[in-house]
């Protein structure tokens, strides 16, 4: 048990005895843990350098074992301040490591993966890794083969375990059969997801690896990327996802902010105030652009405005969005 703060196994059998006593001789120790004589003495030269025993002046020495509860704290206190400097010093290791490989190798900052297969576990093993933060750009074409029809069941697993999900939505995703539901699944679980225009697709994990899909104008499938290493170029692609995350629209597909607002009303905003057209709210909401005109007219009427920017202007002001 008591190996986690540095104890051999005889170590922490002396210490058991020596506890049960409170106090012993070297001799009475040996006699009670049934270990060699040199054994004994090892151990309790490192129990009293670690603070968990003391000894005696007299003759023949005894030892004398410390309360455990202050003992024990008072090593683990100081194991707990050596593992924090030994963070401290992994980051620091890792800017060097960075610094170093960002010019030392040029041809290793960038892989090119192709097949369908490879990208799609790649993109799984990546997720897989990450530690703290997944950032992305979501549009279409996409290498799973059901795209939005079904959740992403590596990032739901990933939110519970604490790992953060910033995701901006391209506005052409909007109009996806099964897009809202999936979005609503993420949300719900912790996915912080806003909607813009993107101009393509990428995934980073942490500040550390970035996966840029090799697209060309026509293509239907995701079927090679580029993977990107600790390098200017992922620098740049970080900054760009952050200047676009800032100025997306937020996603909130959840509970009606307002009792005045039914759920489906609360996601017609949200779209409303993406951008999206009729065609691509009705697809999203399952819908006839005839039934989300109807909605337009009703939420333009219940708040007094006269445009569907009005409409985002005044549900903005109400925290509506």
């Amino acid at each position: 048990m008591l190996e986690a703060i540095g104890l051999s196994q005889q170590d922490e059998t002396v210490y058991d005895a020596l506890v049960r006593r409170t106090q012993a001789t070297g001799a009475e120790l040996v006699q009670d843990c049934h270990l060699p004589e040199s054994a004994v003495r090892r151990a309790l030269r490192t129990l009293t350098s670690i603070g968990l025993a003391s000894r005696t002046a007299t003759r023949p020495v005894r030892y004398v074992a410390v309360s455990p509860d202050r003992g024990l704290e008072a090593v683990l206190r100081e194991r707990e301040a050596g593992l924090q400097g030994v963070r401290v010093h992994i980051r620091t290791l890792m800017e060097m490591y960075r610094a170093g490989t960002r010019f030392a190798h040029p041809g290793e900052l960038i892989e090119v993966i192709s097949g369908r297969d490879e990208v799609n576990h790649r993109w799984v093993r990546m997720q897989q890794d990450t530690h703290a933060q997944m950032r992305g750009f979501d549009r279409p074409p996409y290498a799973a083969p059901k795209g939005h029809t079904e959740s992403n069941h590596v990032e739901l697993d990933l939110l519970r375990r604490g790992v953060r999900y910033r995701v901006v939505y391209d506005t052409s995703a909007l109009e996806l059969p099964g897009w809202l539901d999936d979005v609503i699944v993420g949300v719900r679980q912790g996915e912080q997801a806003r909607i813009a225009e993107v101009p393509m697709k990428l995934a980073v994990s942490d500040d550390r690896l970035a996966m840029l899909p090799l697209l060309r104008s026509g293509d239907n499938q995701v079927t090679a990327s580029y993977i990107i290493h600790p390098s200017p170029l992922l620098d740049a692609l970080i900054a760009l996802f952050e200047t676009t995350w800032d100025r997306a629209v937020p996603v909130r597909l959840g509970t009606p902010a307002t009792p005045d607002l039914s759920e489906e009303e609360t996601r017609l905003l949200a779209l409303l105030a993406s951008g999206a057209t009729d065609k691509a709210a009705g697809r999203a909401l399952g819908w006839s652009e005839r039934t989300v005109q109807r909605h337009v007219t009703k939420l333009m009427n219940r708040v007094g405005a006269r445009t569907r920017f009005q409409i985002a202007m005044e549900a903005t002001r109400r925290g509506w969005i």
